[in-house]
């Protein structure tokens, strides 16, 4: 068949090599236009541009889909089917006409969970022990249309969003070759309704997420690291200076007896475990710092950390009391879609 494929960042990389390596042709690659990236801020292609480059695609990157002729230019390539992995734009009704069969979205949640723009850092911010892919037919909506495949796996306790990001990335190209073989076996799309009343909303990150409440459980500040991991990070500051907070471990309550009964505030850093790192209390217990980062530092372990002087007692990490965000579980009418491991914000105007 003929397939157009529409992704941006490394979670759509698999996808289209597997496209490529495949009976299928790709007739051409939309991506985002080359965006300033990294310290520099130097412009740079997207992963999906330089593999379209590299397997000689047509590449299109158009500014903006909605309000312009760009499906008259897709439609030029005369695809059966328009694949779309994290491409960073909603798709107006006028494109999803323009292939022959329709468009599949593949997407790194079990939907109807998790829809939007960050489904991989909620699962696991929000403690899930489970995730997955799901292919979806796409429509008009954000993350709504009929769900045509999906395969599930487990959370493990050092997964982070990088982590899961590969393990989903790899699976969706796996599901989507095996969903282009019965549509191209049956010619047309079959898919089943989601439930609407299962729907939870994945927002886009911020950088204002990875303040850390150290009011919050062990438990949700150890996921928040996790799903927080590479982007936009966990961070805090202790003793004037920010620190990014990558790793800790939890400790159960045999292993703090020693000092359980002082009463140590939320943010404190309780003791020195040496060969360890800081033991730091929560709001319902204690965590050790196993890897951290100070400010203009690279990251260090909570040994070094200890030895460095960087986290000590008595220093106290500060925060403002606030209530931990809510779950995830309403959907707005209109939010940004770039999605499934992309670290980078999109632009304002016309989000997906």
């Amino acid at each position: 068949m003929r397939i157009a494929f529409m992704g941006t960042p490394d979670f759509a990389v698999p996808t289209l090599e597997r496209l490529c390596e495949s009976r299928h042709e790709v007739v051409c690659a939309v991506t985002q236009p080359d965006r300033p990236a990294g310290r520099g801020r130097h412009i740079r292609p997207s992963p999906v541009k330089l593999v379209a480059l590299r397997e000689n695609l047509p590449v299109l990157q158009p500014e903006k889909i909605r309000g312009t002729d760009f499906h008259e230019t897709l439609a030029a390539y005369s695809p059966d089917v328009i694949v779309v992995v994290a491409y960073g734009r909603i798709l107006p009704p006028e494109a999803l006409k323009v292939p022959r069969l329709g468009c599949l979205n593949v997407h790194a949640s079990l939907l109807p969970k998790y829809r939007g723009a960050a489904p991989i850092a909620w699962a696991i911010i929000q403690g899930e022990r489970e995730t997955g892919v799901t292919i979806m037919r796409m429509d008009e909506g954000m993350d709504t249309g009929g769900i045509v495949a999906q395969s599930e796996v487990e959370i493990l306790e050092d997964d982070d969003a990088l982590s899961l990001s590969n393990m989903l990335s790899a699976m969706g190209a796996d599901l989507l070759l095996k969903v282009l073989d019965d549509v191209e076996r049956e010619q047309k799309i079959v898919s089943t309704p989601q439930d609407q009343s299962k729907a939870t909303y994945a927002p886009m990150l911020k950088k204002a997420d990875g303040d850390l409440d150290w009011q919050q459980t062990s438990e949700q500040i150890i996921c928040r690291m996790h799903g927080l991991n590479p982007w936009p990070g966990c961070y805090s500051s202790v003793g004037g200076k920010t620190v990014r907070l990558i790793d800790a471990d939890l400790l159960i309550a045999r292993e703090y007896e020693g000092f359980h009964d002082k009463k140590f505030r939320a943010g404190e850093v309780a003791c020195q475990w040496p060969g360890r790192g800081p033991v730091v209390r929560t709001g319902d217990g204690y965590i050790v710092l196993t890897r951290a980062q100070p400010a203009g530092g690279k990251p260090l372990s909570g040994d070094d950390l200890l030895n460095g002087g960087h986290v000590r007692p008595p220093m106290r990490f500060e925060f403002e009391r606030r209530k931990p965000e809510p779950a995830p579980v309403h959907e707005p009418e209109a939010e940004a879609e770039t999605e499934s491991g992309n670290e980078t914000e999109p632009d304002a105007e016309d989000e997906t």
